[in-house]
C-alpha cells in the first residue's frame, strides 16, 4: 500500500513540475537555514561542556555598590580565592588566571642557533599552578598536573608550538617572553595542548604560570580584597556541595576580610558564583572573553522557525488553490470505494515525499555553505561523526514533521471532497479556503516586512555608529602598540623620529586610547569632601602631546603642554562629565582646585589644570563616564598614536615601519588604525546584522516564490475571462492591474500588521545602546516600498505574460 502511494504521489510531482519545484525549492531553502542557524545555536550552547568537572566548577563573581548603583563583574582580588578555600570546607580546590592586562599580543622569541625568531601571539595567560587540575585540556606533549607547578613554566597550543619549532617537540625547549604585564624572561615549555572540539571561554592558546617575573612578584605582595580587582578566579566544590548555601556565607567572608576597608572607601561589594558551563551565555561584563547573547540567540531562532514555516505556508497554499484540478481524481476514486482516511494518506505522503526530496538537497547545499556561514558568524563548526549523524536524524524528524505540517490541512481539506457535486463540475474552492489562503499569503509578507523592517534599522544603527561625532579625531590615526620593555625605552627617539617625517603632522603616546579597554579607575573626591563622596574615574597616562594629537579640545583651563615642565608634578585634566559629578560649579569653576585620591594611609592631592570636552572612550553601547588624563613621569607607555598627514596613508604607514625597522629591527612592525579600532566593539552588532540581512532575503525569496505560484494557478482559472476581456478592449495595463491588484491588496495588509510588531522588537534591540539613531517614519516607509516593489515584480512576471498573450488561443482552449 505504502509503495502504491510513493508511486502516485511521485506521478504528481512529475505531472505538476512547477509547483513541485516551487515546494522542493522553498523547503529545501526553509531547511538550510535551519539547519545553519541550528548549528550557530549549538555551537553557543556548547562553550565548556567538556569540562570533566564542569559540573561543580564555578567562576567567583562581584557584585560592586557605590553611590547606590551596582554593577557586575567577573573580576576579584588576587587574594579571594585563597582566602576562601581556608574559609570553607565546601571548597575542594581554587584556580586564579589573569589576562596580560595591558598587552592584546605579547612577543615570544626563540633562539636557535644564531637565529632569532619573533613572534606576536594572542591570548596568552597567566594561571596558578592548579590550573590544569581543575580544567580540561588534551596534551599533546608533557603532563596536565605538573605542567605548571614550576615558576616561568609556558604551556603551548599545538598551533603556536607548530609555528615557532614546527616538527620538533617543544618540551623542554627555552623561550624568550616579553610583556608590559610580567617583564622580560625566559619560560620553559612544559606542555602542548590540542584544540578542544567545543569551545571555553578561556580561549587561551598560550599559558604562563603566574608566579615568575614581576607579576608573580606583585601578586604575592597583595593582601587587601578591595582594590586590584583583575583576576579571574574559579572553584572547585566538593561533591555534593550546595552554591546556594555557599553563596549566602559570603556576605559574612566579606564582612571579616574587607569590611572596614569597603567603609573606608564608602563602597560594598557581594559575591556570587556562575557555573562555568553557564558564564558563555550568562557572562558578567568584561568577562575572559565576550559573552554570547541569548536576545540574538532567540531572533535567530526564531528566523529559522520562521523561514520553515512560510515553506510549510507555501505548501498548503499551493495545494489548495490547485484542489479544483485533482477534484475529478478524488470524486472517481470515491466512487470507486476510496475511504478519507486513505485519501488522506495519500495526500500525505505526497507531502513527506516532497519533504524527503528536500532534505537532500537541503543536505548537500548546507555542507556547501558551512565554511561561508562561519565567515559570516565569525564561528569555526568543528562537529564530530556523530555529531553530525545526530545533526541529520533531528532534521530528519524535522523535514518529516514540516511535511505533516504542510500537508495535514490539504490533506482534510481535498479529502473532504463530494463527490457528486465533483463528478457534475458543480465543484469550486469555497470561500473559506480562499480566506485561508489570504491568511497564509498575509502571514508571509508580515514576517518578510518585518525582517526587512529590522535590516534597515540594524543597518541604519550601525551606520549611526560609524558616522557619530565621538569627541576626538579617530581618522588618520595610527596605532603602533609598544609591547615590549625595548619598545617602551625607545619611546623619545621614535616620536622624534616620526615627527621629522613629513608624512606625520603630530604624534602622541599613553596607556589606553579611546575604544580600547581601560583597565585603571581610581576613587577621587573633591577637596573638602569625604572619602565616602568618592567617585569612580578612569585614569589614563599620557605624554605632552596625546590630547592635541586625538584633537580632544580643553572647554576651560589647558592642556598638558611642553610649555609647563611644571606639569610632571601631580596635575590632573579631567573630562566635563566628571567635573559634574565631582560637584563643581562648571569647569571653569574647577581650574585650580584639587581632588584626592586615598592611596592606602596615603593621601594623594591632584591640582585640576584643565577640562576638556566629554569623548566617547568606550564604545556607544555605554554612557559618557568621567575619566582623568595624568602625565606618565616613568614614561612607560603602552601605544603611540600618529596623526597622518594629509590624505596619503599609506605613505604615513610606511614611513613609520621605517623608522621602527631602523630603531627597533629585532621586533616585529605592527599597526593599526584608530577608527577601526574603535569599530571593533560592534562585531556582535555587525555579525548579527548580515545574519538578517542574508536570511531577510532568504525569507523574502521563499514568501515570493509562494506568490508566483499563486499568480500562476490565478492565471490559469482566468485564462477564458482574461481573452474575453481583451476582445472586447481591455488593455495589458488594466490586465496587469486586475491580476495583481488582490495579492497587493495583501501586501498592504501584512505591512500594516508587521510594521508595530517590528517596531516594539526593534526598539527593544536598541536599549542595548545608550546611544541610537532615531527610528523614523523613513525606515518603515522603506521597508514598505521594498515589499511592495518585490511583490509587484513577484506578480507582474505572469500578470503581463497572460496581458500581452493572443487572446485567440486563450479562447480556443476552450
Amino acid at each position: 500500500m505504502i509503495k502504491n502511494y510513493i508511486k502516485i504521489a511521485w506521478r504528481n510531482v512529475r505531472k505538476n513540475k512547477l509547483f513541485s519545484f516551487i515546494n522542493i525549492l522553498s523547503l529545501s531553502v526553509g531547511l538550510v537555514c535551519c539547519m545553519l542557524i541550528s548549528m550557530y545555536i549549538y555551537h553557543e550552547f556548547s562553550y565548556d561542556v567538556h569540562q570533566k568537572k564542569g559540573d561543580r566548577l564555578y567562576q567567583l563573581g562581584t557584585y560592586s555598590v557605590m553611590n547606590g548603583e551596582e554593577s557586575r563583574s567577573a573580576h576579584t582580588p588576587a587574594p579571594m580565592a585563597t582566602a576562601m578555600k581556608q574559609e570553607f570546607p565546601e571548597i575542594e580546590a581554587v584556580t586564579r588566571i589573569a589576562q596580560a592586562f595591558q598587552d592584546d599580543k605579547t612577543l615570544l622569541q626563540y633562539q636557535s642557533g644564531k637565529d632569532v625568531r619573533s613572534f606576536y601571539e594572542t591570548k596568552g595567560f597567566f594561571a596558578d599552578s592548579t590550573y590544569f587540575s581543575l580544567f580540561t585540556y588534551s596534551f599533546k606533549e608533557g603532563d596536565p598536573e605538573t605542567a605548571l607547578n614550576n615558576p616561568n613554566s609556558v604551556v603551548l597550543s599545538e598551533e603556536i608550538a607548530r609555528k615557532i619549532f614546527g616538527k620538533e617537540p617543544a618540551l623542554n625547549k627555552t623561550l624568550h617572553i616579553n610583556s608590559t604585564t610580567n617583564g622580560e624572561f625566559d619560560f620553559k615549555v612544559t606542555g602542548v595542548f590540542m584544540p578542544s572540539k567545543t569551545p571555553s571561554h578561556i580561549d587561551a592558546r598560550f599559558i604562563m604560570s603566574m608566579q615568575g617575573g614581576e607579576l608573580g612578584q606583585w601578586v604575592n605582595s597583595l593582601t587587601g580584597m578591595v582594590n586590584n580587582n583583575m583576576f579571574f578566579s574559579y572553584l572547585l566544590l566538593k561533591p555534593g556541595a550546595d552554591p546556594k548555601k555557599l553563596e549566602a556565607k559570603f556576605d559574612g567572608f566579606i564582612k571579616k576580610y574587607a569590611g572596614e576597608d569597603l567603609k573606608a572607601s564608602g563602597r560594598n561589594r557581594k559575591q556570587f558564583l556562575t557555573l562555568v558551563r553557564d558564564i558563555h551565555l550568562h557572562a558578567t561584563e568584561g568577562n575572559v572573553t565576550p559573552g554570547g547573547n541569548l536576545n540574538y540567540l532567540y531572533i535567530l531562532l526564531s528566523i529559522a522557525l520562521v523561514t520553515l514555516l512560510i515553506a510549510c505556508v507555501n505548501f498548503m497554499n499551493l495545494s489548495t488553490a490547485r484542489s479544483s484540478k485533482r477534484a475529478i481524481e478524488i470524486g472517481v476514486r470515491k466512487v470507486l470505494g476510496a475511504e478519507k482516511s486513505s485519501l488522506i494518506r495519500q495526500f500525505l505522503w505526497e507531502a513527506i515525499l516532497l519533504s524527503l526530496i528536500s532534505l537532500m538537497i537541503s543536505l548537500v547545499f548546507t555542507a556547501l555553505l558551512i565554511p561561508v556561514f562561519e565567515e559570516v558568524s565569525a564561528k569555526e563548526f568543528l562537529f564530530s561523526s556523530r555529531q553530525y549523524l545526530s545533526f541529520i536524524s533531528v532534521f530528519l524528524l524535522i523535514s518529516l514533521l514540516a511535511g505533516l505540517l504542510a500537508g495535514i490541512y490539504p490533506a482534510f481539506y481535498l479529502s473532504a471532497f463530494k463527490p457528486i457535486k465533483v463528478l457534475k463540475g458543480k465543484f469550486s474552492n469555497s470561500l473559506a479556503a480562499i480566506s485561508f489562503r489570504k491568511v497564509l499569503v498575509v502571514f508571509q509578507f508580515v514576517i518578510s516586512v518585518a525582517l526587512i523592517v529590522a535590516s534597515v534599522t540594524i543597518g541604519n544603527q550601525m551606520r549611526f555608529l560609524r558616522n557619530k561625532d565621538l569627541g576626538f579625531q579617530k581618522d588618520q590615526q595610527i596605532v603602533i602598540p609598544l609591547r615590549t620593555s625595548n619598545a617602551k625605552n625607545m619611546y623619545t627617539s621614535f616620536k622624534q623620529e616620526l615627527l621629522t617625517s613629513s608624512a606625520i603632522a603630530s604624534v602622541g603616546a599613553s596607556r589606553f586610547y579611546p575604544g580600547l579597554a581601560n583597565t585603571m579607575d581610581w576613587l577621587l573626591y573633591k577637596q573638602g569632601n569625604t572619602a565616602a563622596q568618592n567617585k569612580d574615574v578612569y585614569m589614563n597616562r599620557v605624554d605632552n602631546t596625546f590630547l592635541q594629537t586625538l584633537r580632544i579640545k580643553p572647554v576651560a583651563g589647558r592642556v598638558f603642554s611642553e610649555n609647563f615642565p611644571a606639569d610632571t608634578l601631580d596635575r590632573i585634566v579631567l573630562n566635563a562629565h566628571a567635573i559634574k559629578e565631582f560637584g563643581f560649579k562648571s569647569p571653569s569653576d574647577a581650574i585650580g582646585k584639587n581632588i584626592v585620591a586615598d592611596f592606602g594611609s596615603e593621601k594623594v592631592l591632584f591640582n585640576i589644570i584643565g577640562v576638556v570636552n566629554d569623548f566617547h572612550f568606550k564604545d556607544l553601547h555605554s554612557s559618557i563616564e568621567s575619566y582623568g588624563f595624568l602625565l606618565d613621569r616613568r614614561q612607560s607607555y603602552n601605544y603611540i598614536i600618529a596623526y597622518a598627514q594629509g590624505s596619503n596613508i599609506k605613505a604615513a604607514v610606511n614611513s613609520v615601519s621605517a623608522i621602527w625597522a631602523k630603531l627597533n629591527p629585532t621586533e616585529p612592525f605592527e599597526y593599526s588604525f584608530l577608527d577601526q579600532d574603535f569599530q571593533k566593539n560592534y562585531v556582535a552588532e555587525e555579525r548579527l546584522a548580515a545574519i538578517i540581512k542574508y536570511f531577510t532575503i532568504v525569507a523574502i525569496f521563499i514568501s515570493c516564490l509562494g506568490l508566483f505560484g499563486l499568480t500562476t494557478f490565478s492565471v490559469e482559472q482566468r485564462t477564458k475571462e482574461i481573452g474575453i476581456r481583451k476582445v472586447l478592449g481591455a488593455s495589458a495595463a488594466g490586465i496587469v492591474s486586475l491580476l495583481s491588484k488582490d495579492f497587493l491588496k495583501l501586501v498592504i495588509i501584512s505591512f500594516v500588521v508587521a510594521s508595530p510588531l517590528a517596531w516594539y522588537f526593534i526598539n527593544k534591540w536598541l536599549e542595548n545602546f545608550a546611544y541610537k539613531a532615531p527610528f523614523t517614519i523613513w525606515i518603515v516607509l522603506t521597508a514598505w516600498i521594498v515589499a511592495l516593489l518585490i511583490a509587484f515584480l513577484t506578480i507582474s512576471f505572469q500578470a503581463i505574460k497572460a496581458a500581452i498573450a493572443n487572446p485567440v488561443k486563450s479562447l480556443r482552449t476552450e
